[in-house]
């Protein structure tokens, strides 16, 4: 299975919004970067904490030039209730991923195993891309713990742009 690698085009990525709209990762103009957060959906209560924290950091990534968008494998029904239940009135939220996109993307696929969870969804992964569509950092996660801490990429964001760190992993 080949994965998104830093230094390396970022692999198409096209979904509806519930704002209405399509999201085409070839279509952003961050500043800086876009950061793309897939999530395993409704039924997930750490996904839930998780995108709290991220629409809590949403104006200090808006300030460091990053654009922010979280999406899953739910179907519109099932984001516009993250929305709802959630409480998440600015994050940018997407659905319908569909299954041969996350499978590009790299992440890993589980099927249902108790009530409320959909037949088959995408676990979580994090992507900073850069403004020129370049991946510059992955995490794929096989479980929904684990992930990446949101606030020290606020830090790690000013720490890039003032530095010029480079993307690092582009090796397999």
């Amino acid at each position: 299975m080949n994965r998104p690698t830093p230094k390396h085009t970022a692999p198409n990525l096209t979904f509806p919004v519930l704002d209405g709209n399509e999201w085409q990762i070839n279509n952003q103009q961050p500043e800086n970067f876009t950061l793309v957060v897939f999530y395993r959906g409704l039924h997930c209560p750490l996904c839930k904490k998780y995108l709290q924290q991220l629409e809590e950091l949403l104006p200090e990534f808006k300030e460091r030039g990053v654009n922010v968008i979280a999406v899953s494998m739910d179907s519109e029904s099932r984001a516009r209730l993250s929305r709802q239940k959630w409480e998440l009135s600015e994050l940018q939220l997407g659905y319908n991923l569909d299954l041969e996109t996350a499978k590009n993307w790299g992440l890993y696929l589980s099927k249902a195993v108790k009530d409320g969870e959909p037949d088959t969804f995408s676990e979580p992964g994090l992507f900073l891309i850069d403004n020129n569509n370049q991946v510059y950092y992955s995490a794929i996660n096989s479980n929904p713990w684990g992930r990446p801490y949101l606030p020290s990429f606020v830090k790690a964001v000013d720490y890039i742009v003032s530095s010029g760190y480079p993307a690092r992993g582009e090796m397999l």
